[in-house]
């Protein structure tokens, strides 16, 4: 579970199909993928486009810092940014058996000098003076065996994940839902961060909306966000030209 709000935490559980293994916690609902040909790339497509921060940093320095993820899943943004991009990671996630089965089914590699898995609560750790500024990228996917809702969605957890950013660090979260709650949650997103500093991706097919948000980052001219597109593309083999198709500035209106 990537993470829960009950003291009884489900079993992580794995099934298999056509060259991919799924993370489930004790329901049909995927928490995560990977085809296990290909561990490093990202399976699902929200999970590619919780990458879109990747346009709003310098092509130069699009690798460099501290990467943290709320909420660990099948790991796949863990391995993406440990393995592929190189960064310092660090991965909070509150059930053991998520853990467990990441490492044991997902390639999730131990803990080094690159890698950190905290067995913790993530709003916990987003509140811990010690954490304030400590991020250049948070990846926030916070849901329960149900997947009904973000578990964590108040306006004080998203102005407690602006204060884990250091400046110019981004937030992707990704939303799932009806139409009304992922207004309701950007709208909070927003409260914290400020309206020029949020954008959302189209919901894929699925229903998964991916909402980028930026402390006190310039927006980069369309010529240089193409530019990096075509960078991300080259090196990581990530659609993000197809990304600047489809993401938006927030509008509290629409």
């Amino acid at each position: 579970m990537k993470a829960a709000a009950s003291k009884t935490l489900p079993e992580a559980t794995v099934s298999e199909h056509d060259g991919v293994r799924y993370l489930h916690l004790g329901t049909p609902w995927v928490q995560g993928a990977m085809r296990v040909a290909r561990p490093r790339n990202i399976e699902l497509e929200y999970v590619q486009r919780m990458m879109a921060w990747m346009l709003w940093r310098d092509s130069e320095a699009l690798a460099q810092g501290h990467a943290v993820q709320l909420g660990l899943g099948a790991a796949t943004v863990t391995r993406f940014c440990r393995q592929v991009l190189r960064m310092r990671t660090t991965a909070v996630e509150l059930n053991p058996s998520v853990i467990g089965a990441a490492r044991m089914w997902f390639r999730l590699p131990d803990d080094d000098k690159l890698l950190a898995v905290e067995q913790r609560d993530a709003g916990s750790w987003v509140a811990d003076p010690a954490h304030l500024q400590v991020a250049d990228v948070l990846v926030v996917d916070l849901y329960d065996h149900d997947a009904a809702a973000p578990v964590l969605d108040d306006a004080a957890f998203y102005a407690r994940c602006r204060d884990v950013l250091a400046h110019g660090g981004l937030m992707s979260v990704n939303l799932f839902g009806r139409d009304a709650s992922l207004a309701a949650s950007t709208a909070r997103i927003a409260a914290a961060f400020g309206g020029d500093q949020v954008w959302t991706l189209r919901p894929t097919r699925e229903g998964n909306t991916v909402c980028i948000a930026a402390r006190g980052v310039a927006v980069p001219s369309r010529g240089e966000l193409v530019a990096r597109a075509a960078t991300i593309e080259a090196r990581y083999g990530l659609p993000a030209r197809k990304w600047l198709r489809m993401v938006r500035p927030y509008r509290p209106d629409a």
